[in-house]
């Protein structure tokens, strides 16, 4: 064959082979979706700190229907720290399975009534319905599910409604968790308290003239807070006796993991340009502070960083679960990966986070299989501490991004490639996962301040398989938190747990989900938090099964 213009020709092939690759999905992509609500913190000129540092979000399923529900922290007016009107009402949205959202706020009774930043999520009384504790400014807040669509406010009669200290006055919660402190069956509620802020000591910082939010150095730190649930609707204050009290921090994010193996939940902290906190489990209601001892307490370069968010899940398949958390440009994506006997290695350089976070400021990180291919992966809502006046000196709003996870040691950032450019950059904030449509791939809910809220539903194109597993607890709380999973295709083995705290601020309360990539059958083990080992051999992929606690 006589080929009369070959430049032509071979400029038509390149042509093609470029549109063939522009219109294929990378292997995680997500599709926008807007929901009506716009996180409105109260700012003003003034540059009050907590302006700054609103928007908790949690996906869990607040009427049992099995869909997961929405919910959104919202500010209030600054100078109160009540919320004076319609438009600083928290959010609740109910799912009609599709991925399609109703407000139901009002009729479920959960408005809030203070400046609200951390949502958590857990059966507290064992009702099988789901609770809501929610911490801000001065405040916290616990919500009790009336299983009827419908929530009641029982901060008081629970004994959690003074949020403060003796020594260190009024406290700002922003994270917290449910975790079984003493696998005793009922849930506990750890709580991270950020600095000590008061509207009356606000400190005056200025850049070239201009009131910008100040540097965390000049507020005091506080201690978090340890509630033993003692199984009565009641909640007693075990911050000293446990020891979570003789830590006073900057707390950003909590992650409840039983990093040692020996059956008991430990607590990650980290903290805003201070050492981070690792309070390891003794048994008894007691821990102890660790986290010099097992290299977590500051990254490698030796630096205060702005820790941000933080969530700990087992990235690499050998069985025990990992730390990764958030800070801002210039302070890098901290990755801890778990060695054993209470000790982790900093893998963030070599993993190659180092590089592709470099010029990041990230929020709320979350670890998920995205893509359904057996590894999990890094998801981070990203925006900047600074006010909207800062913009061009730092990037102050920004687009969010997804690293995905090869084969556990190396990360893949993609933003633009995920579909996250189509939409405007912003301030972001919280963040939450769960599986929204029914479709088996993971989806994302994410604040923005002063910006419509985000949902990113996952349409990844690839057709790997997945399995999700939905525990109820018997003789262990209700939820299995706390619950390790282990399960193994013939492609190898992969480990999670029950834990519904992540990121910053938020909670991600829906069934434990695997990626099992080509395999269409797994077998799983579960060991509950009451030490009963459950086995189940083939279990069929592509399902969400809920698991009973056996008897014995």
């Amino acid at each position: 064959m006589h080929i009369r213009h070959p430049l032509k020709a071979l400029t038509l092939l390149i042509a093609v082979w470029q549109t063939g690759l522009a219109e294929q999905k990378p292997p995680i992509h997500f599709r926008y979706q807007a929901i009506p609500f716009t996180l409105d913190n109260s700012e003003s000129p003034r540059r009050y700190a907590p302006e700054t540092m609103a928007g908790g979000v949690a996906v869990f399923d607040y009427d049992n229907d099995g869909d997961l529900d929405l919910y959104f922290a919202n500010g209030a007016d600054i100078l109160t720290l009540r919320k004076t009107g319609e438009k600083y009402w928290n959010r609740l949205f109910a799912n009609d399975g599709k991925g399609h959202f109703t407000d139901v706020t009002a009729r479920a009774g959960l408005r809030g009534s203070g400046y609200d930043t951390g949502v958590v999520v857990g059966d507290y009384d064992n009702d099988g319905d789901e609770d809501l504790f929610v911490g801000g400014v001065h405040h916290y807040g616990l919500y009790r599910n009336n299983g009827d669509g419908t929530f009641t406010d029982v901060t008081a009669e629970a004994g959690l409604d003074k949020a403060d200290d003796p020594e260190y006055g009024p406290l700002w919660a922003v994270h917290g968790a449910f975790l079984d402190a003493d696998n005793d069956g009922w849930l506990d509620l750890f709580v991270v308290n950020y600095l000590a802020w008061s509207r009356e000591k606000e400190p005056e910082c200025r850049y070239e003239g201009v009131l910008e939010y100040c540097h965390p150095r000049l507020y005091g730190p506080t201690p978090n807070s340890l509630f033993h649930n003692n199984g009565d609707g009641t909640f007693t204050d075990v911050s000293a006796p446990s020891g979570i009290r003789a830590n006073a921090g900057k707390g950003m994010g909590a992650a409840v993991a039983d990093f040692d193996g020996d059956g008991l939940p430990d607590i990650f902290v980290s903290n805003d340009k201070l050492f981070n906190f690792l309070f390891h489990n003794l048994g008894k209601g007691r821990f102890e502070e660790v986290a010099f001892d097992a290299g977590v307490a500051l990254a490698e370069h030796g630096n205060f960083i702005s820790g941000m968010g933080v969530d700990s899940r087992d990235i690499d398949n050998d069985g025990r679960p990992d730390i990764a958390f958030v800070a801002l440009d210039n302070e890098t994506f901290p990755i801890f990966h778990n060695i054993g006997d209470l000790a982790f290695e900093e893998v963030t350089a070599t993993s190659g986070m180092t590089t592709a976070s470099r010029a990041m400021a990230g929020y709320s990180p979350a670890l998920f299989d995205f893509d359904n291919d057996g590894w999990k992966d890094l998801f981070v809502s990203r925006g900047h501490v600074q006010s909207l006046t800062m913009e061009g000196r730092v990037a102050v709003r920004q687009h969010n991004t997804v690293f995905r996870n090869l084969r556990g040691d190396k990360w893949q950032p993609l933003t633009e490639e995920a579909g996250f450019d189509v939409v405007e950059p912003k301030r972001h904030r919280g963040s939450a996962q769960g599986d929204l449509n029914g479709d088996g791939r993971i989806d994302v809910a994410v604040s923005a301040l002063r910006q419509p809220a985000e949902v990113w539903i996952n349409d990844s194109p690839n057709g790997h398989h997945w399995l999700m597993l939905d525990l109820e607890g018997v003789k262990s709380n209700r939820d299995g938190i706390g619950a390790r999973i282990k399960v193994t295709t013939a492609a190898g083995t992969q480990y999670n747990h029950v834990s519904f705290a992540a990121g910053y601020a938020s909670s991600s309360a829906g069934p434990v989900h695997f990626g099992l990539g080509d395999a269409t059958s797994a077998a799983v083990e579960i060991r509950w938090p009451s030490g009963i080992v459950q086995k189940l051999e083939k279990v069929r992929a592509d399902q969400v099964l809920r698991i009973r606690e056996p008897a014995k």
